[in-house]
Parts: structure tokens; sequence; C-alpha cells
């Protein structure tokens, strides 16, 4: 069945395991302590998150654990809407937007909750008397081992703080030791920005507890007298010191630590939380059993089997792209000269912390990476540090498939089933749809109305550009059992559409109505004024989710009426434009502005990260989405020059995506830095304030740079910039089921490339220069071929070459295109002819 899969999907390749990257290249390091929260350190196992400052003297561990955020379960669906989407959809028509902007506030935006924030559980605070005057500082970040190193000297003694936050046994681990013993003396307590109660367990003197609960909430909007949403999340914070000699006492609401050898701490969080619906644990004996636990190891099996499950995913994929002298300083540094000089390992270290970090904030079984993946030192954050699916949220998973973390995508997987439950009733209530529907933006009680506003809130697309990850996870495992578990969701998203698409008068093609084009509006209108009808961005989403619910329903063999259904709408969906200024429109009408700079580009979804605008397939938009590009400029907010990346990697130019990097490494958040977006010391990504989907959209983005999938072909070193003349890589991964053992290039060519196929099927290469294999042997024979039921057309041993030429304006390199049929397991060893 595998087979037959393989042959369906587009086609894919990925990278194992087959050489050493320098350690010292995979490390974050400093001379001095964090002198904020944006030069702290982040360590975090999926669920426990923590900002280590690194300050001898007085230690500040900012702490989270996802499951804590304001408000409880609830619903915030206006059934006012339903009344008002004929009268909605006239004004659009006529062109009364700012009256169809006025009844969308009143009439489709939340009443009872804009969403609520998720929340710090507060600080751990360690003080070392005495520990100010201190030399020979550093603090790194291993990336390979996913610990947190802080060493100094001080009167003449070396001090050492090893920190992480254990997979395994889901407590942080502290160990703080010396070269000298009875050295070791400090205070440990717990605070948080909300009145919490802190105080030594009354059944253990080593032990020190914060409990409390999440935050209430409400809508602003609201009158003052109207109720909250009442915080329902009970938390449990506490800290087990476990000294090597020396003594340990207590008063109420600290641990003292005297004249220890060492000490090693454990930190445990939890809450009451069992799902969305669910706030029944007892959070208590959940925190308690996870030291128990974790008491039953000595240090060295904790550090153990934290690292090895660490590494099960983090050294699944090598990147060697060359050397500098820039590397021999501190990585601040490093960020700061990284656009004006030449430093690749950078970019390497980059692109590492990327999928570091979604290790660390993503793990199966747990909540999704949310707008600060998670890491959050508030009680009210930025954006509330919720789910922003108009790109945000998606942004984040982009790196999961194609940099080898499959696993990590799992939670946002979940979080779309859960969606897809809780949003029928917003879309029969608020629409009057079939199937579900869910907004901009949603919590961890998977709230999918409206919020904050129809400038922002209009768009009730949101679940349809959500269940895109439904099958583009399955375009990478092929397997039949997982995409019969997110069919479900998947049909719900396109009923949802084919129930509420409405046939726009002047062209007759069906469209969604009332939205916007997220958060952005055409040339000639007040800025917050951007509700529309027929979104390019829609069209391209509703477009995709269509054709991908067709597929998997005929290859799950179900729903043939739905399968007519749709095949009789495709056709009457708008078709993308080019308008007067040779751009792709962002509006059914083409009202672009051309010397509009926003940081949304929306309507280039259809770009990156779907497939399709192509080169080889219709290069006319492809050129008309490069001018957007060139239109829009490269500033911007972190996360969206970040966004650029990727396109620009899709327009095949590696040299302009690389400037991007340029403009993204750069170091902001001092007194003497540039404003706007960029790079923190620490090198999380700078909207400003923090947004982590800068740092994913960072490393989906060097990817395409180095291997597409997406385009009917596995195109190697695509968009291959000239500074990365030289270099390798392994464990990516591509659509299709494959997989690159090694990646190789010099001078810019690719010189060796060694693919796995783990599903069978016809493997598709695509290349800037000729190669050649390696073994004849390789190939499936005549026989084999003949044998295998799933091969439908002969193959060839003979590369096929075809010369594209875009456009009168744009030409792309020549190319050679390779057809290979492979059988489960089997390796193709392609060298430089």
């Amino acid at each position: 069945m595998k087979l037959k899969i393989a042959l369906l999907l587009f086609w894919g390749v990925g990278l194992g395991t087959c050489f050493s990257q320098e350690s010292k290249d995979l490390k974050l390091w400093y001379d001095a302590p964090a002198s904020d929260w944006n030069e702290a350190l982040p360590i975090g196992n999926g669920r426990l998150g923590a900002m280590v400052f690194g300050n001898p003297a007085h230690e500040n561990i900012q702490l989270n654990e996802n499951t804590l955020w304001a408000g409880g379960p609830h619903r915030n669906d206006n059934p006012k809407a339903k009344e008002a989407l004929p009268k909605i959809r006239t004004l659009l028509f006529e062109g009364k937007f700012s009256e169809a902007h006025k009844l969308a506030n009143e009439k489709f935006i939340s009443e009872t909750s804009v969403g609520m924030p998720y929340e710090t559980v507060g600080n751990l605070r360690l003080n070392f008397p005495g520990h100010e005057s201190y030399t020979n500082y550093s603090r790194v970040l291993d990336l390979e081992n996913a610990v947190n190193t802080i060493t100094y000297t001080m009167d003449g003694v070396q001090f050492k703080r090893e920190l992480f936050t254990s997979f395994t046994d889901q407590v942080m681990v502290i160990k703080l030791s010396a070269n000298k013993k009875g050295k070791i003396s400090f205070s440990a307590t717990m605070d948080r920005p909300e009145p919490a109660k802190v105080s030594v367990s009354t059944e253990n003197n080593n032990v020190l507890v914060m409990t409390g609960w999440s935050s209430d909430n409400k809508n602003k909007r609201l009158p003052a007298e109207s109720p909250a949403i009442k915080g329902q999340v009970e938390f449990d914070a506490r800290i087990k010191v476990i000294p090597e000699g020396g003594k340990v006492t207590s008063t109420n609401n600290q641990l003292v630590v005297s004249k220890a050898n060492s000490v090693i701490l454990y930190l445990s969080i939890a809450t009451n939380f069992v799902n969305y619906q669910d706030l029944s644990a007892d959070p208590h004996k959940k925190a308690e059993a996870y030291i128990i636990e974790a008491e039953k190891k000595d240090y060295q099996q904790l550090v153990h089997d934290h690292t090895s499950f660490y590494k099960n995913y983090f050294n699944r994929v090598r990147l060697n792209l060359g050397k500098s002298e820039a590397a021999k300083n501190t990585t601040d540094i490093r960020i700061k000269n990284f656009s004006t000089g030449f430093d690749p390992s950078l970019a390497a270290l980059y692109f590492q912390f990327g999928r570091y970090l979604l290790i660390s904030s993503s793990q199966p079984g747990g909540q999704a990476a949310n707008l600060q993946g998670l890491w959050c030192k508030d009680l009210t954050p930025p954006w509330k540090s919720a789910y922003t699916v108009n790109i945000n949220t998606q942004m984040n998973y982009w790196p999961s498939e194609v940099t080898n973390l499959s696993e990590m995508h799992d939670p946002l997987i979940d979080l779309v089933k859960e969606l897809s439950v809780t949003g029928q009733k917003t879309a029969a209530d608020m629409y009057g749809a079939e199937g579900w529907v869910t907004h901009h933006n949603t919590d961890i009680w998977r709230i999918t109305g409206p919020v904050d506003g129809a400038t922002w809130g209009m768009w009730p697309t949101g679940g349809t550009w959500l269940s895109q990850h439904l099958w583009e996870k399955y375009m990478f495992n092929g397997d039949v059992n997982y995409l019969s578990s997110v069919y479900p969701a998947m049909k719900g998203a396109a009923e949802f559409c084919l129930s509420f698409l409405m046939e726009e008068p002047t062209n007759g093609w069906l469209i969604i109505s009332p939205t916007i084009s997220p958060e952005h509006g055409p040339k000639g209108r007040d800025k917050s004024v951007n509700i529309a009808a027929g979104t390019t961005m829609d069209n391209q989403l509703v477009f995709d989710l269509l054709t991908k619910t067709v597929a998997a329903a005929k290859l799950l063999d179900t729903d043939k009426e739905l399968i007519q259904r749709i095949e009789q709408t495709l056709p009457k969906l708008p078709p993308m434009q080019v308008g007067q200024y040779n751009q792709l429109q962002e509006w059914m009408q083409d009202v672009d502005d051309p010397e509009d700079k926003h940081r949304h580009v929306s309507h280039l979804y259809g770009l990156y990260p779907s497939n399709l605008i192509s080169p080889y397939r219709n290069p006319e938009l492809f050129e008309a989405a490069r001018n957007i590009l060139i239109q829009r400029g490269d500033p911007s907010t972190g996360w969206s020059m970040n966004w650029k990346i990727n396109l620009w990697a899709r327009l095949l130019d590696g040299n302009h995506a690389y400037k991007l990097m340029g403009d993204q490494i750069k170091l902001v958040g001092r007194p003497d830095s540039p404003k706007g977006g960029g790079t923190y010391a620490n090198m999380l990504d700078a909207h400003p304030p923090f947004q982590i989907d800068g740092n994913f959209g960072f490393t989906s983005g060097l990817t395409e740079m180095l291997v597409q999938s997406h385009d009917g072909a596995i195109h190697l070193l695509p968009a291959l910039p000239d500074v990365w003349s030289e270099g390798k890589v392994n464990g990516l991964r591509a659509r299709g089921g494959f997989e690159i053992a090694s990646m190789q290039w010099k001078d810019g060519v690719l010189v060796k490339a060694v693919i796995k196929s783990t599903l069978g099927g016809n493997c598709r290469i695509r290349s800037y220069n000729e190669l050649k294999f390696e073994d004849e042997k390789d190939l499936m024979t005549a026989q084999e071929i003949n044998q295998n039921p799933f091969y439908q057309t002969p193959k060839t041993k003979k590369a096929l070459v075809s010369k594209t030429v875009i456009s009168k304006s744009l030409e792309l390199k020549p190319t050679y295109v390779y057809d290979i049929p492979t059988t489960i397991g089997q390796e193709i060893v392609l060298i430089k002819k």
C-alpha cells in the first residue's frame, strides 16, 4: 500500500547522518551574564520551559509550563453574525467598505472573549552572597546536548552551574559545583508577578513550593461591570534541594544552603490541566511525583537519559556551510557583525538553533508551540503569546518535516483536530455553514470565534490554512493510517468552504465573503478598513484544501459524493490575476499599491508555503510574485523577513535570500542597536518584541535554499548563494518519503548526493549540473521494474535535460532532470559528471 501512496505524492527527498559537525559550532556562548530577558538563554522539554540569566550573584530562572493560560474552558462565538451576514455581503459588493467594517465589528467580533493569554509561572531566584566580583566568566547553551552551563571564578574557586529541562524525567535539573569543598552557599526562593503562595513543604524541609491560579481575563470591549472569565488553571511549582555536604535550613518562603560541596536541585511544575475541556488533575500530586521519580536516578543517569532522548531528534540533521575567523567571537558579537562580514557557520548555527527550539517547545502529546514557543515572562504578553493562525502558528511548523522533526509536528496536528470539533458550533451559529471554522487567533481553550476587531479577526479561513498541515505531514510519511486519522478534520474544513462560498456578481466566481487579506488593506482606504471579498489568499487556500481533500478521499476510497461536489466547485474558483504593475493581485480588484511596504504578503502563500506558483508551470505568475517582493522591499519585522527568505528561495534566487538573512541576523535590543526587526543577543527573533516564528522561518528558509521538493521533483541546491560555495548537509527530508544520506557541493556545484527511498516509487531529481550514477547497480533492472505493478511507465537510466526560460525579463539556469525508480530502503548515489 505504501508504494501506491508514494506514487501519488509529490517527489521528495531527505538526508541521513554521514559526517560530524564540530561541537564548538553548535554552541551559543557569552562572556557576560544576560542583562535582560532578551539575552537569557532558553531551555525546554516541550512542557517545561526556562530562561536562564546566568548571573553569578543573583541567578534568575524564569519559568513556564505550557498549560498555564489565563481563564478556563469557554466559547467566544457571536450568534449575531448569521443575521448580519447577508447585509455585510451586500455592502461589500456595493463598495461600502467602511459600513461593512463597522457592521462586522458590531455583529461578528466576539462579545465574550478576545482569547486568553499564555502566562509565566514565575521565577526561581538563587542568591549567592559575595559572588559579585567574578572573573573568567562564560555561559554556554550547548545545542548538541540541550544543556546550559555557566562557569566563573570567585576568590580562586571555580564555580559551575549546569541546567537542563529533562525530556525523560519531566523536571528541570540544576547542578551546582565547585573545585573546592564547602564553597557553595546560597538561598533559593520563588515569586510570580501575581500573588501566589510560597512556602516550605510541611513534609520536607528541603522542598520549597509555590502554588496559585491562572489569571482572570475579560474582553475590554465589554462594560467595566461585566464579569471576567475566571482563571481556572491551578499550578504547583516546587524546588527540592539535595546537597552533598553542608546543610539546608529554611524560613517561611526560602531555603538556605550553607557550605555544600555540590548541590542538585530538582524543579517540578504541574497544573490541573487534562485537556481543553477538563481541569480535574491534581497539580500537587503530579509535581511531587515527578521529583520522586527523578530522585531514583543519579545525576549522570539523568543527564544521559535527557541528552540521549534529545539527540535522537537533533542529530538527524548536520550542516556545514564553512568556517571563518568570526567564529572565535561571542555569539552576540557574531550576530552584530554578520551582515558586514563572512560567518557561514553562524547561519548554520541559527538554522540548528531553530531545530533546537522546535524540539524544546513542541513534543508529542503536548501543546503546540505558541507565539513565543514555550517561553514567556509576562501575565499579559504581547499578542497574548497565543496562536495567531493567519501565519505565525503555521510558520512555527515550517521546519518540522523538512528538517527531520516530524514528531514535533504532532502537537499542531492535535490542535487542528481539536479545533475541528470546537469550530463546528461556530460555523453553524455564526455562518449557518457546514463543517468547522476558526479565525485568526485561538488559545489553549480552542476558541474559534473572531477576536481583536474586524481589522484582524474578520478572516474565516484560519482553519483552511491550518488544515494544509494535515496533508503536508502525509506528503512526507505516506502513512495511510495517519491520513485516515486526520481526514475528518480535512473534510470538515472543506465542507465549511463549500457551504460558505458564494457567487460574486461580476464574474460568477465562487468566493469567501466577508474576509480580509491578513492584516492589510488596499490602496485608498483607511488602514483599519481592510474588509473585503474574494481575496487572493483565500482563493489559494480554498483551492489547496479542496484539491487535497479530493486526493485524500480517493486514497481512502471514501466520500464519492463529496469528491464530485468539490470537482464541480474547483473550476468556479477565481484565478490568480496579474495587475497593472505586473504584480500578483492581492484582491479581486486591481488595487495594489506598488509603494506599500506592509509586512504581510499574504497572497504569496501560493508561492510559499504552497506550490501553486511555479517557474516551470506558470512563469507569468512566478514573475508577478517576484515583482510583489521587489515592490514591498526587504526590511520588515523579524518574522516577515524570514518569510521572505523562504519566498526568495522559492524564486530560486539564493543571493537575495541570503541578503534577507543579513537583514535578519542583525543585533537589536541594546541601547546602541538599530531599531526594527532582527535578532536579540540570545539569538531569538525580534518582531520586535520576541516572536519565535521568525526563528522557525529562518530554519525552513535555509532548508529551501538547499533542497526543494514541492514542484514535481527533488531540486538539489535550488537557491544556493554565492557565499556558500562549499558545504555539506545530511538529514533533510522531502515529500515522497526520500532521505538524503549526504549531499556535498564545491565551487557552488553539486558533487555528490546519496538518496534513500523509504516508501519506494519514482524519484525525480532536478539539478543545475549534470550527474551520473556512481554505480549502475543503484538502478532497478528492467525485470525488477516490470515485476513491480506500481510502476506504470517505462523508466530510463538516461537523464532528461531541460532548459527553462521563464519570461522576457527573467531567466533561470538550465536544469537536468532524472527519473529514478526505487524500492523501499534503496539508496541511489549520484555524483558530478
